[in-house]
């Protein structure tokens, strides 16, 4: 294998490790500790194994494999944390921190151009990364706004069966109020 090749080898190579670790951490329920500290101590050993490999690299070839060990630590991670906090918000840091990193590899590869092909495709890396924020944070408001929307039909509904056990008094309009909390207030 030429040096060339390596790079590509050792990126893929993370990427499959971290694909299986990031199904296995999306296995486990939200919120588990203990999955959340394996899944972190993975990634650093992963990333620890991949930083290793890129010393045998120089130039710009082992700054871009530095940096994609730490775009593959960084997803990792970014990925244990949204798994085990379990909200909108968490997958969304999740998404710009995968962004971020994502934009530091693509910015060293850009290293290896000169001139206005260089700063071409430093824009386009920054794009890039800018598209895929503002993406996480649609997602966001997207999940939000239905959150909201069910909260207001389940509002709506308690509010309709509870003005029929107004037709009814004592222990029947008692019962047919809980009834109405139980199912509509889940």
């Amino acid at each position: 294998m030429n040096r060339a090749q390596q790079p590509a080898r050792i990126a893929h190579a993370v990427a499959a490790l971290l694909g299986a670790l990031a199904l296995s951490t999306a296995a486990h329920a939200t919120g588990d500790k203990t999955v959340y500290d394996q899944a972190r101590a993975t990634a650093k050993a992963t990333y620890d194994t991949a930083r290793k490999q890129c010393d045998a690299q120089s130039g710009n070839a082992k700054d871009i494999c530095v940096a994609e060990a730490k775009a593959a630590r960084t997803k990792a991670e970014a990925e244990a944390e949204a798994s085990y906090k379990g909200t909108v918000k968490a997958r969304q840091e999740a998404a710009e921190d995968m962004a971020e990193a994502q934009y530091e590899v693509a910015k060293e590869r850009c290293d290896d151009q000169t001139g206005n092909a260089k700063d071409v495709c430093k824009k386009e890396a920054k794009a890039t990364m800018e598209k895929a924020k503002v993406d996480a944070k649609a997602q966001r408001e997207v999940n939000d706004t239905r959150k909201e929307a069910m909260e207001d039909k389940r509002d709506a509904q308690y509010d309709a069966d509870a003005e029929k056990c107004d037709t009814l008094s004592g222990n029947a309009k008692d019962a047919c109020v809980d009834r109405a909390k139980r199912m509509n207030k889940q």
